[in-house]
């Protein structure tokens, strides 16, 4: 091979192709999009895709109920229906998101947005002082994960396929995680109740006025829960990713995961804002409906334990429930578990842990210090989930179990 005057000393030499592009020419590169949906095509697709959206009406509702002081259980109202679609739209966005990001960032992605909206709740409840409905809230969206998101899925997914399967190991892991998340409310209820340092409280409500003690335990094990989570996002991405992938499956149908990917229907940039937009806007309306919950409960006496384990957690699990069940229709069982038992860590393990570390530096008492009955109705239900996982499959009467459970925890706070 002959060279000349004008070859380059080195190959590639003096034409770096994306070396020589400048940082402004990179950011109009992204935010153009090349070979991606333009910026009119994924806004159309993100707002007019699905009927769904015709919720999305109920957000200037609940600017203006709240804005113009209408009555408390309207602001309620339209706060609840308005985020619904919101919490839809989120994962929508994230799921367009990690199209472009690869497996390792689509996991960290989907746990740091995949319960923003619990999260932003939460927030708005703890700044607000409502530390009750913080504890309630996150306990109803785990129950409301684990039992009637995967009950839904085991049902609707058994009544096209006679059997569904997924990796049990994996799953297991998972609900060991899930266990250890439990035991650890388990401790400072056991704590309050048996020591006597825990039942030094002159307070009737201890989760207004916890011990010392209590709060020690509390913001330690966030501390510890959190370095724990993070090992399990290493162990589920990088050092043991084969333990969470589908099995080839014993029956004659085919399980088509491996073919079936998310279309890409939104440019990068385009999901960025979106996503970004979306949490905003989710921010404003959790507010308003965090702070007519006491009015809402009063006037319309509705308990504030029911609105807190049952409700809101609908509203936060919106986008989970949708996708979960369509993914149990579609035989992709592995992303089901992913979504449901996933995102119950993802509370217990870190945003719980979260917001008792927020309410710390807020100088907001909340601990682990769940009360007797619900830490009973947490582990029962724990208990139930490894049961039915443990064997890597399914069927429409085990998500009939899940929902029977889910049922009568719903009306046994009812009446709390």
């Amino acid at each position: 091979m002959t060279s000349s005057e004008t070859s380059p000393l080195l190959e590639n030499g003096g034409h770096s192709g994306q070396r020589n592009i400048s940082l402004t020419r990179r950011i109009v590169n992204f935010m153009k999009g090349e070979d991606e949906p333009s910026w009119v095509e994924s806004f159309n697709f993100f707002i007019f895709g699905t009927w769904f959206n015709i919720l999305l009406v109920f957000i200037p509702l609940s600017f203006i109920s709240h804005s113009m002081d209408w009555d408390a259980g309207l602001i309620f109202l339209f706060s609840f229906l308005a985020i619904v679609p919101l919490a839809k739209l989120l994962g929508e966005a994230t799921d367009q998101l990690s199209v472009k990001l690869g497996e390792t960032m689509s996991g960290l992605l989907n746990a740091s947005f995949g319960n923003a909206v619990e999260i932003i709740v939460g927030v708005a409840a703890l700044l607000d002082g409502q530390l009750r409905i913080v504890q309630t809230s996150m306990l109803g969206s785990i129950l409301s994960n684990i039992l009637l998101v995967l009950g839904c899925s085991f049902f609707a997914g058994g009544l096209y396929h006679k059997e569904g399967v997924f990796n049990g190991t994996g799953a297991q892991a998972s609900a060991s995680l899930m266990t250890l998340s439990c035991i650890t409310l388990v401790i400072p209820a056991a704590y309050a109740s048996t020591t006597n340092a825990g039942m030094q409280n002159h307070c009737s409500d201890t989760s207004e006025c916890p011990t010392t003690g209590l709060l020690f335990i509390s913001r330690g094990t966030a501390v510890l829960l959190l370095g724990v989570y993070c090992a399990y996002l290493w162990f589920q991405l990088k050092s043991h990713p084969k333990l969470f992938i589908t099995p080839p499956s014993p029956t004659n149908e085919p399980n088509s995961e491996e073919t079936e990917e998310t279309v890409p229907r939104m440019g990068t940039a385009a999901a960025s804002v979106a996503l970004l937009s979306v949490t905003v806007v989710i921010a404003f309306c959790a507010e308003y409906l965090v702070s007519s919950i006491e009015e809402t409960a009063v006037r319309y006496s509705i308990p504030k334990t029911f609105i807190g384990v049952v409700l809101l957690p609908i509203v936060g699990n919106a986008a989970e429930h949708v996708t979960s069940v369509w993914m149990a229709m579609k035989n992709k069982y592995e992303l089901t578990i992913t979504i449901c038992v996933g995102s119950s860590i993802q509370i217990a393990c870190l945003v719980v842990p979260l917001l008792v570390i927020v309410g710390w530096i807020v100088d907001q008492p909340l601990t682990l210090h769940f009360q007797n009955f619900e830490t009973i109705v947490l582990f029962v239900s724990v208990f139930l989930v490894n049961l039915l996982i443990m064997d890597g499959k399914s069927n429409y009467m085990e998500g009939l179990m899940l929902l029977t459970l889910y049922v009568v925890i719903a009306i046994a706070f009812w009446v709390t």
